[in-house]
């Protein structure tokens, strides 16, 4: 479908308007890799995102202690046509600092298998490991040594945004992404600045979480929750579940009107209608990642992302206690 072949801007890159999340891959305790899917199904998942459309593939160092990385990194050799890839480096207690970038990205690249990563992000802000203009400038070296093609932060506020920001421009080099949460239930972004400020700097928002793992698809009603550690977050509380099921019901209306399309695919859709916005969907199926590309065939009208904007302005999920 052509509409599943179209492309939008990160700095000089030209990426699918989605991309594909892979915090699950590899991971066992949190997403249970090896129990509720299996090696074989993120073969499936990755080819069918690719096949799609879909190039753009998110990862991180520790995601799956490693793992992910791993796996992102096999899959992509394999695969024939252009692809991007994008890591992140984790500021962990006892890391040295900015002097600890260069080997994190030389044991990201070793365990990916590859020469080069098209985006490099700042995982999250953490003043006690670094600094942002610290980190930031060891970011912008791996640039200019050509291991990474573009930077990017990631958790980052308004004002770390703009500090990290200048730290780049003051090399000539662009602060290309900000990878934040960024959902339909969760729009803090918009309330502390941080959508403005990413807006006025030119710096594309990657929307992490945005089904807010399942709750958006409508897998869990109230009263229901996923099994293990994640079940235990806030936004499975039964109250947070009573007020998402409204949306998802909204979702649903939406959707029906343009054919059968499920309210996941209508809640990606408003978020690629924010400017400036790549939402990062996971898959850990050939299904699931059929249905996130199929989300590309979707125009939503400017009435229905009005009605989905009022229905859920100021929403926030609730934090761990």
């Amino acid at each position: 479908m052509e509409a599943t072949r179209r492309t939008v801007p990160l700095g000089p890159l030209a990426v699918s308007p989605l991309a594909v999340g892979t915090w699950a891959w590899g991971d066992r305790s949190y997403w249970g890799h090896g129990e509720r899917f299996a090696d074989a199904d993120l073969v499936d998942a990755f080819v069918a995102s690719a096949e799609a459309g879909l190039t753009f593939f998110d990862t991180a160092e520790v995601y799956g202690k490693g793992e992910s990385e791993k796996i992102v990194g096999y899959l992509a050799r394999k695969w024939e046509r252009p692809l991007v890839i994008a890591t992140k480096y984790a500021p962990l207690s006892g890391r040295a600092g900015a002097a600890s970038v260069a080997p994190a990205l030389s044991a990201s690249l070793a365990r990916l298998k590859l020469p080069k990563v098209d985006l490099y992000q700042l995982h999250w802000p953490d003043p006690s490991v670094g600094s942002v203009e610290e980190l930031t400038g060891a970011l912008a070296d791996e640039l200019v040594a050509g291991r990474a093609g573009l930077a990017g932060v990631s958790n980052y506020g308004a004002e770390e945004t703009r500090r990290a920001h200048a730290v780049l421009a003051a090399r000539g080099l662009p602060l290309a992404s900000n990878q934040i949460h960024y959902s339909l239930l969760h729009r803090a972004c918009e309330l502390d600045g941080t959508f403005d400020a990413c807006r006025e700097l030119g710096v594309t928002i990657l929307a992490y979480t945005p089904l807010e793992q399942g709750i958006l698809a409508g897998r869990y009603p109230p009263g229901t929750r996923p099994p293990g550690t994640r079940g235990q977050h806030p936004r499975f509380s039964d109250e947070a579940l009573a007020r998402a099921a409204k949306v998802v019901e909204l979702l649903r209306e939406i959707g029906a009107r343009h054919g059968d399309f499920a309210p996941e695919q209508v809640a990606l859709a408003w978020l690629m209608a924010r400017p400036g916005v790549i939402p990062i969907a996971g898959a850990t199926s050939g299904a699931q990642a059929t249905k996130n590309a199929g989300t590309l065939a979707l125009t939503l009208d400017p009435a229905e992302i009005d009605t989905l904007d009022h229905a859920t302005r100021g929403f926030v999920v609730p934090r761990r206690s």
